[in-house]
C-alpha cells in the first residue's frame, strides 16, 4: 500500500476546515442568546456544507458554501431569528475562513501554474534533444564479429605443440 502525503495547501485547507467547524459551530450552536432554533439548524448544515468541501480539498465549493451560509445568516437576521452580536460573532468567523479558502485557492493555482511550466520545459527540452534516427550510428546494430580465419584450418595447429617451448 502507498501512503500518500499531504500538500501543504492541502494541510492548511484542512486545519481552515476544522477551525471552520469548531468556530461556525460554536457560532451557531445553543439556540438563544441572539439566536432561534430554526436558524440555528439551518446555519449548522450550511457549515457542515463548507467543512466537508473544505475537506475534500475543494475550496472553490466551500468557498460557494460559505457564501450561502452568510445569505442565510442575512435571511435569518432580517426574519429577526439572529442577533446583531450573533450576526457578528459568524460574520467574524466566515470572514477568516474565507481568507483561508482564497489563500487555498490562491496556493492551488500556483501550483498548477507551476505544474504547467515544468511540463512546458519539459516538453521543450525533450524537443531539443537529439533522438537517435535511422541515419546515426546508435540505432544501427553493431555488425557481427567475423569468423575465424577458416583457410588454414587444416595447417594452424600443426606447429603448435612447439610454441613455447623454445628449441635447444
Amino acid at each position: 500500500m502507498r501512503l500518500v502525503r499531504p500538500s501543504p495547501g492541502r494541510l492548511m485547507l484542512a486545519g481552515s476546515a476544522a477551525l471552520l467547524a469548531a468556530g461556525l459551530l460554536n457560532a451557531c450552536a445553543a439556540p438563544g442568546n441572539g439566536l432561534q432554533r430554526e436558524a440555528a439548524t439551518q446555519l449548522q448544515a450550511r457549515v457542515l456544507e463548507v467543512t466537508q468541501a473544505s475537506s475534500q480539498d475543494n475550496p472553490e465549493s466551500a468557498l460557494q458554501a460559505l457564501e450561502g451560509l452568510e445569505a442565510d445568516l442575512t435571511a435569518a437576521q432580517a426574519k429577526g431569528q439572529v442577533s446583531e452580536e450573533r450576526r457578528r460573532s459568524i460574520t467574524t468567523v466566515a470572514t477568516a475562513v474565507r481568507a483561508d479558502l482564497n489563500d487555498a485557492i490562491a496556493a492551488q493555482k500556483a501550483a498548477a501554474a507551476k505544474a504547467a511550466e515544468d511540463a512546458r520545459i519539459a516538453a521543450g527540452q525533450a524537443a531539443q534533444s537529439p533522438s537517435p534516427t535511422p541515419e546515426s550510428p546508435a540505432s544501427q546494430p553493431a555488425p557481427a564479429p567475423a569468423p575465424p580465419n577458416q583457410g588454414n584450418s587444416g595447417n594452424a595447429n600443426k606447429n603448435n605443440g612447439d610454441k613455447g617451448k623454445g628449441k635447444n
